[in-house]
């Protein structure tokens, strides 16, 4: 990915899945395509998995309760 949205979400309440959600549903209706992939700090996540249909990546330069949300680069 070279270009995303990065968004901020600290709420101690709510799952990683459920942030990563929220992150892409907004990202969705700013942008008007889905995106398929989602760097978060390693600290947060420490094997790459998918929500839905996103892959979800850990990423040493993404600050703790920061997800990148965007459209793999081609």
């Amino acid at each position: 990915m070279d270009v995303g949205m990065l968004w901020l979400d600290d709420d101690k309440k709510s799952s990683l899945d459920d942030k990563i959600r929220k992150a892409a549903d907004y990202y969705q209706e700013k942008y008007g395509q889905k995106p398929d992939i989602c760097l978060v700090n390693q600290a947060m996540l420490a094997n790459e998995k998918r929500v839905d249909a996103i892959q979800v990546q850990p990423a040493h330069n993404v600050l703790p309760n920061h997800f990148w949300v965007g459209i793999k680069a081609v």
